[in-house]
């Protein structure tokens, strides 16, 4: 009896000990905290929808999820952009476990990793007028603007400088061409000041040297006293270079971006035609073939159509993205030309013209400055002259008075007989039409061309019912096939004012108003007169 009484006493002492036991090992144990009955607390944290771990405070896992973050973009320097929602659900209990600080920011960081949307790296875009590129560095820029300054100097004299912009308040940078050589001769004769200043020259020393700078002065200077080859150069357009953040994606690659900024287009533009120009001379100035010119533009029939001062020809010329100003100093032994000589005649037309002298090119030796646009040359001005054979000027007598113009006789009508070979639509009628024709009911309305005298208002033959008119330029316009004349012979009428009305009368095919112009009494196509 006394064994089993002791054994249940030992049994039961032995319960308890290791009840004791167990539940100090709970409150000393690393990880479990012992939590009091206030609300929430034990939190089970989530990113993206994602169980990271359970944290005693939200606080916690904030702070872990900043430091994560700061861990991941720091090392790159770049712009790491991360989709990052973080959620928690808490919940009240007497004990809870709480998981391993360790793990938990191992998991947040796992996490941000796999959020991470793209990481824009640190670039540089260039903006210049309506061009802009995005590269990696500002010694991928460099070297950009490198090339196209190379293109332009052949001596490698000049450099690229990209600097900040004084005149910007955000870090906006600029660029410039550089004159590497003249920075050397500059820092050069600096030292040599600063030697000067230190040991300056006195007594008569220094007067034998002003005398002798003076003379060199005063001397002209000789073919070889000109420093040649490329003065200055410069971007025309303002250059910008901003700092960005980007993804890799938008980044272009240099060489490409060296081919597009170099690489000439061709662009349309425009040439307002000079007095005296021809189309010859001006296909020379512009550099494209006369047929191609002709092909741009609809004014022009032929290379032998007549062109006018002050009339548009629509040119197209190639031109990079980017312009060069430039200044050079060059030495030529040259054929050249003497400037023409006009000799201006009132009561002649613009379109007259009388060569008086011939020219006769000459021949000299020149140091001339020229101011280019890239490879277009803008202005020279020629800084010394040895003549050798002198050039006999072209002297050329022009008319200054501004020709009549020509208008479509007619309002409306059907255009049914251009001007050239035909086949002759009725018996009679010519095969090499002389004129336009325009069909039109009979009636209609006829107006002179151009302002003039009328010369013959009758019966034309062939022509039925016809009117001419002498214009103050030489030229003569005819009105045929009429069914009224409103004019008689003798008569001065206006550009514009009703002179017959149409019909059927003479050669014709159907009712409509035949149309010429004459030159020299020849007929020309009117429709290369017509306004």
């Amino acid at each position: 009896m006394k064994i089993t009484k002791y054994r249940k006493i030992l049994k039961c002492t032995y319960i308890k000990w290791n009840l004791l036991i167990l539940f100090i090992c709970l409150l000393f144990m690393q990880g479990y905290v012992k939590l009091e009955s206030t609300g929430d607390n034990l939190f089970h944290i989530f990113i993206n929808g994602v169980r990271v771990g359970s944290v005693a405070q939200p606080e916690d896992a904030e702070n872990m999820l900043w430091e994560a973050r700061r861990e991941i973009a720091t090392p790159a320097d770049d712009l790491v952009l991360m989709d990052v929602e973080m959620t928690y659900v808490g919940e009240e209990i007497m004990y809870g476990y709480v998981d391993d600080p360790q793990e938990v920011y191992n998991n947040i960081r796992q996490a941000l990793q796999a959020s991470i949307q793209e990481t824009s790296v640190r670039s540089y875009t260039l903006k210049m007028d309506q061009y802009m590129v995005n590269l990696a560095s500002v010694e991928e820029m460099e070297q950009l603007l490198q090339a196209v300054v190379s293109k332009y100097d052949g001596e490698g004299k000049f450099g690229v400088d990209i600097v900040q912009d004084e005149n910007r308040l955000f870090n906006v940078l600029t660029a410039y061409a550089v004159d590497r050589q003249s920075q050397s001769r500059e820092q050069e004769e600096q030292l040599q000041q600063q030697e000067q200043q230190l040991f300056p020259e006195a007594g008569i020393q220094a007067q034998l040297t002003d005398f002798f700078a003076q003379d060199v002065e005063k001397e002209e200077k000789d073919f070889e006293d000109y420093d040649l080859g490329i003065m200055s150069m410069h971007f025309a357009e303002k250059v910008e270079i901003v700092e960005a953040y980007l993804p890799q994606s938008q980044l272009q690659p240099l060489d490409k971006a060296i081919e597009e900024l170099t690489m000439e287009q061709e662009t349309v533009g425009t040439y307002e035609v000079q007095r005296g120009d021809t189309l010859s001379e001006i296909a020379l100035k512009v550099n494209i073939p006369m047929d191609d010119i002709v092909a741009m533009n609809d004014s022009l029939e032929t290379i032998n159509t007549t062109i006018r001062a002050g009339q548009q020809l629509i040119i197209t010329v190639p031109e990079p993205k980017v312009t060069m100003e430039r200044v050079e100093v060059n030495y030529y032994e040259e054929i050249y030309d003497a400037p023409v000589e006009y000799i201006d005649r009132d009561d002649w037309f613009t379109t007259q013209t009388n060569v008086i002298q011939q020219p006769h090119a000459g021949f000299r030796r020149v140091v001339a400055q020229e101011n280019y646009e890239n490879d277009t040359l803008t202005q020279r001005e020629i800084l010394k002259e040895d003549v050798v054979m002198v050039a006999v000027a072209k002297i050329v007598e022009r008319g200054t008075k501004v020709p009549p113009t020509y208008i479509k006789p007619i309002s409306g009508g059907r255009s049914s007989s251009g001007f050239g070979r035909r086949k002759a639509p009725t018996k009679g009628a010519s095969t090499y039409h002389k004129g336009q024709d325009w069909a039109t009911p009979v009636g209609t309305t006829v107006v002179a061309s151009c302002g003039g005298r009328v010369s013959k208002a009758g019966w034309g033959s062939g022509y039925g019912y016809v009117v001419y008119i002498d214009h103050e330029d030489g030229r003569q316009t005819r009105y045929a096939h009429l069914s009224k004349i409103l004019v008689k012979v003798g008569d001065y009428v206006k550009q514009g004012q009703r002179i017959a009305l149409s019909g059927n009368t003479g050669i014709t095919s159907g009712p409509h108003l035949h149309f010429e112009i004459l030159i020299g009494g020849k007929q020309v196509n009117p429709m290369n007169y017509l306004r």
